[in-house]
C-alpha cells in the first residue's frame, strides 16, 4: 500500500478526533511474532462518513467496530476501511504481528555475549502499525494506556509511568496526549539504574551485558540530564510534561536516539565500550540535551504534518548545543557544531535534493523521511542562532512560550510560530521566515581586500553573494613572530547582495580576515589571496578553536569545489594538524582526509601516498603532548591508514597491547577497526577472523567480524559479502547488513571493484523490495563512492532514470551520484 499521502491525512483529521488508545501486546508467543490488541475510542465529526485504520499485521486475527466485526479478508496493505462511522466510536483490533530485525517497528534482538533476549519499539515516522492499529498521522494525538505480557526476568520502560509489573504482567500510566509514532516500549533482562531530579524520576535502561558500561557512564548521564532539565526549566515556563524521564540504550538501533516522551530511546554505542575522546563524550552530551529539548518541540507541541519536520529538530538541534554549552561541562560544544555538524548540512544544500527548512511541500510520509537530513538539522539550527541573533534572547523565548502555552498537547504549524514571534518581538518575522526558512541553497560571502605592496591591507569589503540577510562578525588576525594574533571583530548586517566595508580592521592592520568569524551565520566563506596565504602558513596558531573549524571546513569546502588540490589540502593537514588541540577538529580533519581526500577524490594510483601523509599527521600527533582525546582519535586515525611492513607490525601489536603510546589502551571497536585493516590488507583470513570474535563474544565482535569478513581482498570473500547483502534473509540484522557493505570496498583489485560497482546499479533498485531501512542503507553505505569512472557516473545516473524507484531510496542514490561527480570534477581539475 502507497505511504500516507498528506492530502488522505487532512481528511482523516478533519474527520476524526481521539480520545485514547489502550494497547496491549503479548511478547511471549515465540520468536517470530507477537500479539497486538488495541482499542480505540474515537469521534467523527460526520456521522456515517468512512475512514480507515492502520495496521500491518501477519495476521489479523479480528477486528470489531462499535460491536459489529469487520472481515479481516478486507485488510488492504496496512489499511482496514471503517465504514458507517458514528459520532463516537469503539475499534478492536487483535492480530499477530512481526518482530523487526531492521529497528523498523518492534525489533527483537539476541545478545550474542549471553543469549538474553531484548524487544524495543519504533514507531517514526510512519511504522506504529507495525506494533498496534492506529490512526498513524502526526496530528492524530491520543493518550495511550499500554498493558503487556512478558516474560518473568524482563522488565518493561514505556511512556508511561509502571503502575504494576509483577510475574510478567505490566501496566502503564496513561500517557498525555501524543502521537502514535512517539509510542515506544522496551523490554527484556534489562540492567537500570535509577535516580531523581527536581522531583522528576530518572532512570537509565540497558541490556545486562552492558551493565559495567551503564554503571560507569551513569554518573555522567545523570549529571548532563540534571543541567539540561535546569537550563530547559529556566527558558521555557512550563515544566518537563511528562513525568518519569527514562533513558533506554538498545541495540541495532537506525538512529543516534529517538525523542519517545517519558522513554528516550538511544542506540547503545553511546554506552561507551572502548575508550572515548572528549569530542565523542561532547556529542553524547549534545544528544542527551537534544532530545530533552524535543520534550517540548515535538512532544508537547507537534507539527501538524511533515513539512514542518523543523518545527522538531531544528530547535532541538539548536537547543542541544546551545544547552550543552551553557549548562554542562561541554562548554566548547559549538565547535562540535562547526567542525562536523554544518558540513554535513552545507552538503546537503549544495546537492540536487536540497530543500527549504521549512513548507517545503512534503506531499507522503515517504518524501517525509528523506528530509530527516543535514538541512532539518545543521541548516536549520544555524537559521534559529541567527533569528535569536536578530531578536535577542528575551524576545525569542517569550515568543516561544506564548507558542507553547496556545499549542499544549496539540499540534502546530509555521505561521503559528511566526505568529507567537511577531507578537512577543514586534519584529517582521514573517519576512525574515521567506528569506531564511522558505528558500534553499548556501550564500557565499567574500572578502575583498586592496593591499599596499608590502601587504599591508588597505581597504576590505565582505559581500554577500546570496539572497538572505545575514548577521556575521568579520574577524581580523594580524601576524606576529609567525603567529596569527587577533585584532578585532567586527559586527555587520549584510543584506542580500550587499558590500560592507569594514575599516576598522584596515586600521588594526589585519593579515588574515575571515567572514563569518565565530560561525554565527550560514554561509560559505571565500577569502582574498593574502588572507589564504596566511592560512597555509600560520592556521594551527589561530586560538579560538571555533575559528580555526571555520577556516578548516573553508579548506574542505574548497576541495569539494575543485579549488583546492587533494595535494594541496593533504599538505595543509600535515603541516598543521600536529599541533591542533581540540579533538573535534582532529577526528573531522582526519576523517575527511582518509575517506574522502585520499578514498574519492585521488585515482588508485595515487592513494597510497596520500594515505601515507594522512598517516604520517597521525603519528605525529600521537607523538605530541596532546590531550587522552585527541592522541585517542589520532591513534584510531593511526590504525586505519596503517600500510607498509613496518607500520603493520605496529599495528599487530598495538592490537596485543604492546607498545602503545603512554596512557592509551585498544578497547574493542579500536581492536576490530584494527584487524579489518589488517583483513583489507590480506593479513587475516577466515579462520583467524573467527578465532578472534570467539575470544570475547558480543555485538562488538558480532559486526567487527563481519566487517573485516567482508574486508578481505580475495574474490570468494567478496562474493560471500556480495551474496550477504543481496540474498540474505529476513534475519540477517541492520547492523550485520550495514558491517557487512562498510568493509567491503576496503581492498579488491582496482577493476573488480569497478566490475561490481557496475553490478551495485543492476542490483540496487530491488532493495527497496525489503523495506526503507535496508534501501537506505545499501543505497547509502555500499555506494560505490571511489568508483567515479564515467562508466559509473552513466549507470548511477541510468539508475535514477527509474520512475519506479522509491523516494528514500531515490534520494540516497541521488546524494551519493552528486558526491560521485564532484568527485569526477576534482580529480578532472587536478
Amino acid at each position: 500500500m502507497p505511504a500516507l499521502q498528506r492530502s488522505e491525512a487532512t481528511v482523516r483529521a478533519r474527520l476524526l478526533e481521539v480520545d485514547g488508545y489502550t494497547v496491549d501486546l503479548d511478547l511471549t508467543r515465540g520468536p517470530d511474532r507477537f500479539v497486538s490488541t488495541t482499542e480505540i475510542r474515537f469521534r467523527c465529526g460526520e456521522p456515517g462518513a468512512d475512514s480507515f485504520v492502520d495496521v500491518d499485521p501477519a495476521l489479523l486475527r479480528r477486528a470489531v467496530l462499535n460491536g459489529q466485526p469487520l472481515d479481516p479478508a478486507a485488510l488492504d496493505g496496512n489499511r482496514l476501511a471503517l465504514p458507517g462511522l458514528r459520532a463516537e466510536n469503539a475499534l478492536l483490533v487483535e492480530a499477530e504481528m512481526r518482530y523487526s530485525r531492521t529497528g523498523e517497528g518492534l525489533h527483537r534482538y539476541t545478545d550474542p555475549a549471553d543469549g538474553a533476549v531484548y524487544v524495543y519499539a519504533t514507531c517514526g515516522p510512519d511504522l506504529a502499525a507495525k506494533v498496534f492499529a492506529c490512526f498513524d498521522q502526526p496530528d492524530l494525538k491520543a493518550p495511550f494506556t499500554l498493558t503487556a505480557t512478558a516474560p518473568a526476568d524482563w522488565t518493561l520502560v514505556g511512556n508511561g509511568a509502571k503502575i504494576r509489573g509483577e510475574g510478567g504482567s505490566w501496566e502503564f500510566a496513561p500517557t498525555k496526549p501524543i502521537s502514535t509514532y512517539l509510542f515506544t516500549v522496551v523490554g527484556g533482562p534489562l540492567h537500570s539504574v535509577h535516580a531523581e531530579h527536581d522531583g522528576i524520576p530518572l532512570g537509565l535502561h540497558a541490556r545486562r551485558s552492558l551493565a559495567a558500561e551503564l554503571d560507569r557512564e551513569a554518573p555522567e548521564l545523570f549529571e548532563v540530564t540534571a543541567a539540561s532539565l535546569d537550563r530547559l526549566h529556566q527558558l521555557f515556563d512550563e515544566r518537563y510534561p511528562f513525568g518519569e524521564y527514562h533513558q533506554a540504550f538498545v541495540p541495532e538501533f537506525n538512529w543516534g536516539a529517538m525523542e519517545n516522551p517519558g522513554c528516550v530511546v538511544f542506540r547503545d554505542e553511546m554506552l561507551f565500550r572502548s575508550p572515548a575522546t572528549e569530542a565523542e563524550h561532547e556529542r553524547r552530551a549534545m544528544v542527551v540535551c537534544h532530545e530533552m529539548a524535543h520534550m517540548w518541540f515535538g512532544d508537547l507541541v507537534t507539527m501538524r504534518w511533515w513539512d514542518d519536520l523543523w518545527l522538531n529538530e531544528s530547535f532541538a538541534e539548536m537547543l542541544g548545543y546551545r544547552v550543552a554549552a551553557e549548562a554542562t561541562r561541554f562548554t566548547g560544544a559549538w565547535t562540535g557544531f562547526s567542525a562536523e555538524r554544518k558540513g554535513w548540512g552545507y552538503d546537503a544544500d549544495q546537492r540536487a535534493s536540497t530543500h527549504p527548512v521549512a513548507g517545503n511541500g512534503t506531499r507522503s510520509v515517504a518524501e517525509a523521511m528523506v528530509n530527516f537530513d543535514g538541512i532539518s538539522y545543521a541548516k536549520g539550527a544555524s537559521a534559529l542562532r541567527q533569528l535569536v541573533a536578530w531578536l535577542g534572547d528575551e524576545a525569542f523565548f517569550a515568543g516561544l512560550n506564548a507558542y507553547f502555552a496556545d499549542h499544549l498537547y496539540g499540534n502546530a504549524e509555521l505561521p503559528d510560530f511566526l505568529a507567537a514571534l511577531s507578537a512577543s518581538s514586534g519584529r517582521d518575522v514573517h519576512a525574515w521566515a521567506d528569506d531564511w526558512l522558505r528558500t534553499s541553497g548556501v550564500d557565499t560571502l567574500r572578502a575583498e581586500t586592496e593591499r599596499a605592496a608590502d601587504g599591508t591591507l588597505t581597504a576590505l569589503t565582505v559581500v554577500n553573494e546570496g539572497s538572505r540577510p545575514h548577521l556575521v562578525a568579520i574577524g581580523g588576525y594580524r601576524s606576529e613572530h609567525g603567529r596569527l594574533v587577533p585584532v578585532g571583530r567586527v559586527p555587520v548586517e549584510i543584506g542580500p547582495g550587499r558590500r560592507v566595508a569594514v575599516p576598522a580592521l584596515v586600521e588594526a592592520g589585519a593579515t588574515l580576515v575571515v567572514p563569518n568569524d565565530g560561525d554565527l551565520t550560514w554561509a560559505k566563506i571565500r577569502l582574498d589571496p593574502d588572507s589564504w596565504r596566511a592560512v597555509e602558513e600560520s592556521l594551527s596558531t589561530v586560538e579560538d578553536e571555533v575559528t580555526r573549524a571555520v577556516l578548516w571546513e573553508h579548506a574542505r569546502d574548497l576541495v569539494r569545489d575543485a579549488e583546492l588540490s587533494p595535494a594541496a589540502y593533504l599538505g595543509l593537514v600535515e603541516h598543521h594538524l600536529p599541533a591542533e588541540t581540540s579533538d573535534n577538529i582532529v577526528e573531522r580533519v582526519l576523517a575527511f582526509a582518509r575517506t574522502h581526500v585520499v578514498g574519492h577524490y585521488l585515482p588508485p594510483a595515487r592513494r597510497a601516498d596520500a594515505l601515507a601523509a594522512v598517516s604520517r599527521t597521525a603519528r605525529a600527533l600521537l607523538a605530541g603532548d596532546g590531550g587522552h582525546g585527541l592522541r585517542l582519535a589520532a591513534l584510531r586515525a593511526a590504525v586505519e591508514s596503517s600500510g607498509g611492513e613496518q607500520q603493520l607490525a605496529e599495528l599487530r601489536g598495538w592490537l596485543a597491547g604492546k607498545e602503545l603510546p603512554d596512557g592509551l589502551t585498544v578497547g574493542p571497536e579500536l581492536r576490530w577497526a584494527g584487524l579489518a585493516r589488517l583483513a583489507a590488507l590480506g593479513e587475516l583470513d577466515e579462520d583467524a577472523i573467527a578465532a578472534e570474535a570467539a575470544r570475547e563474544p558480543g555485538s562488538e565482535a558480532e559486526f567487527g567480524a563481519a566487517r573485516a569478513l567482508a574486508a578481505r581482498p580475495g574474490e570468494a570473500a567478496k562474493a560471500r559479502a556480495w551474496e550477504i547483502l543481496f540474498e540474505s534473509s529476513e534475519t540477517t540484522s541492520n547492523r550485520a547488513l550495514e558491517a557487512t557493505a562498510l568493509g567491503f570496498w576496503a581492498s579488491g583489485a582496482p577493476e573488480r571493484q569497478h566490475a561490481y560497482a557496475l553490478r551495485f546499479f543492476e542490483r540496487i533498485a530491488g532493495a527497496a523490495d525489503r523495506g526503507d531501512i535496508v534501501a537506505r542503507l545499501l543505497g547509502r553505505t555500499l555506494f560505490p563512492d571511489a568508483q567515479a569512472t564515467p562508466e559509473v557516473v552513466a549507470a548511477a545516473e541510468a539508475v535514477l532514470a527509474d520512475p519506479a524507484l522509491t523516494p528514500a531510496l531515490r534520494r540516497n542514490l541521488a546524494d551519493s551520484t552528486d558526491d560521485l561527480r564532484r568527485a569526477r570534477a576534482v580529480r578532472g581539475a587536478f
